[in-house]
């Protein structure tokens, strides 16, 4: 289980965004650790260089493999004592990059297996390739669109593993309900008032019949993916139950 999350960025100061609502309180209650590095402070000159003009020429700056290369080499040094426990008890190390897999929840909760991670959050054009050749695990994307730097993506991932974590949410199967943990999307949720401008809520959610609830549940969720998402049922394994609601959800939108 996750129980920190180092994160090495030129800006740390934007990740004060993240110590509100449920990430906030999850720190706060010492769920789990956070610290960020700053690559600069592994600088060699008097200017705290970190980037330099990429070989062969082009538009924009490169982030420099030294300083983030010392910077996680000094966290792994942090917390893994021997060298022996540096060999068996890897820390990956995970770069936020457009050109990485695009980020799933199921990605998510892979990672979220592991103790520690190191988040490296890009500027400027990107990192020396050689740096993430030798040190990097994993590249994950957050969509395919570029931003200015790694850390909102970094803080997108932080924020999906910290609601994995036991005691993080509210109620325990919060997260377990939500979008494309089971691989499907979520239902439709309803709240009070019971009648909003003029429309109800649907009959079985006030029938106390949990069994018919949850199978209404799973029904809207199968529809909705198919309405919405059908790319996620494909290699979705359907069990007869779920082929037998969905065809009903399906009839049910041709009538």
């Amino acid at each position: 289980m996750l129980k920190r999350i180092d994160v090495i960025s030129l800006f740390p100061e934007m990740f004060e965004a993240i110590k509100s609502g449920i990430t906030g309180r999850a720190l706060r209650d010492g769920l789990i650790n956070l610290e960020i590095t700053n690559p600069r402070d592994f600088t060699t000159d008097k200017h705290k260089t970190v980037d330099d003009r990429p070989y062969g020429g082009g538009p924009g700056m490169l982030m420099k493999v030294e300083p983030i290369k010392e910077a996680i080499l000094s966290i792994k040094k942090k917390w893994l004592s021997s060298s022996e426990e540096q060999e068996t008890k890897k820390i990956k190390v995970v770069y936020l990059s457009p050109q990485g897999q695009p980020l799933t929840q199921q990605i998510v909760k892979e990672l979220s297996e592991n103790e520690q991670l190191i988040l490296l959050a890009g500027r400027y054009e990107g990192v020396d390739e050689r740096l993430i050749e030798h040190y990097v695990d994993y590249e994950c994307s957050i969509g395919d669109y570029v931003l200015s730097g790694g850390e909102l993506p970094a803080m997108v991932l932080i924020d999906s593993l910290i609601r994995l974590l036991p005691g993080a949410l509210g109620h325990n199967e919060s997260a377990v309900n939500d979008s494309f943990y089971s691989g499907l999307l979520d239902h439709p949720h309803y709240t009070r008032p019971e009648v909003f401008e003029g429309e109800g809520i649907p009959d079985v959610l006030l029938s106390g019949h949990h069994k018919k609830i949850e199978q209404w549940r799973l029904k809207q969720s199968l529809g909705r993916t198919w309405q919405r998402r059908p790319d996620l049922l494909k290699d979705r394994q359907l069990s007869e139950q779920e082929q037998q609601l969905l065809q009903a959800f399906i009839q049910e939108q041709n009538m």
